[in-house]
């Protein structure tokens, strides 16, 4: 059993950047989660998430699969989408989230198409669905770059951030911090979404930043216990879906964000808060 759980890591230098990217990965991505669960904007970064995807492709069209072009690239799309749908939300007559579907689809489509005409189905796949496993020394340095700049800025701006989900009115009224919040998450998010792009495609990146995070909800209370909690599922989930990918040959990627899903089934059903089993067992009529 130990051998299983350790030969991969020990024996091939491949397995252990994937466990190290995963994890670095898997430290930032889920707190980030946990506010867009909190502020209502899960859909906004599943939509930043594929919006990332035209400029990755611009970046591979310009310098092939470069590490920096397709990164950059993909950054720049990504706060151009967000901006752009803040822009319009407030010029216009639809809502922000309505927006953002219209440039995300747009996106996604445009990235796609840029993909396949010039490249190949392997190429596509590559930038859709990513390999964590071809992980190399410079793209690990990236992500862990990423991470330690993400979580230093969310520890900076934490105290905002968590008065902004639960009354943004208020914090508007005593500080100014509001809109430099606002600004500087959306950055965060962009980033984070770029880092789990080098290693699970741009498909796959958002799901290891808001599956934990949508998990935790039924668990825990607190904004603190939500992303320790997240943390926790998004490391166990990165070695479950390594270990799962190796022993039987599967996409790691898909992988990774599948053991995801099934916690989040589990906190389905089984949560403390909201679960759909401590839905049906009788309480006192006062209770009820």
């Amino acid at each position: 059993m130990i051998d299983t759980l350790l030969e991969p890591f020990a024996e091939f230098a491949f397995m252990r950047r994937a466990l190290v990217g995963s994890l670095a990965i898997s430290m930032t991505a889920p707190p980030i989660g946990v506010f867009l669960v909190l502020r209502r904007m899960s859909l906004m970064g599943d939509a930043m998430g594929h919006a990332i995807l035209p400029g990755a492709a611009i970046g591979y069209l310009l310098a092939g699969l470069s590490l920096f072009a397709m990164s950059l690239g993909g950054f720049a799309a990504g706060l151009a989408v967000a901006v752009a749908a803040g822009l319009v939300a407030r010029s216009q007559i639809i809502r922000e989230d309505a927006s953002l579907a219209g440039f995300y689809l747009l996106a996604l489509a445009l990235g796609v198409f840029m993909v396949s005409v010039h490249g190949t189905n392997v190429d596509l796949l590559h930038v859709l669905f990513g390999s964590v496993l071809a992980v190399d020394d410079t793209a690990l340095l990236l992500v862990a770059s990423i991470a330690t700049v993400s979580l230093i800025t969310l520890a900076v701006i934490y105290r905002p951030l968590v008065l902004e989900c639960f009354d943004p009115h208020f914090l508007r009224s005593v500080s100014r911090w509001s809109s430099p919040t606002h600004l500087i998450f959306l950055v965060l998010v962009v980033l984070n979404l770029v880092a789990g792009f080098q290693a699970l495609g741009t498909l796959m990146a958002v799901g290891i930043m808001l599956l934990p995070a949508v998990s935790s909800r039924f668990w825990v209370n607190s904004a603190g216990g939500m992303i320790m909690l997240a943390v926790a599922v998004a490391f166990i989930s990165s070695v479950a879906g390594l270990l799962v990918s190796y022993h039987y040959s599967v996409p790691t990627g898909p992988t990774v964000i599948l053991a995801c899903g099934v916690f989040y089934l589990f906190s389905m059903l089984a949560g403390v808060r909201g679960g759909a089993l401590w839905g049906l067992i009788p309480r006192r009529h006062l209770e009820a």
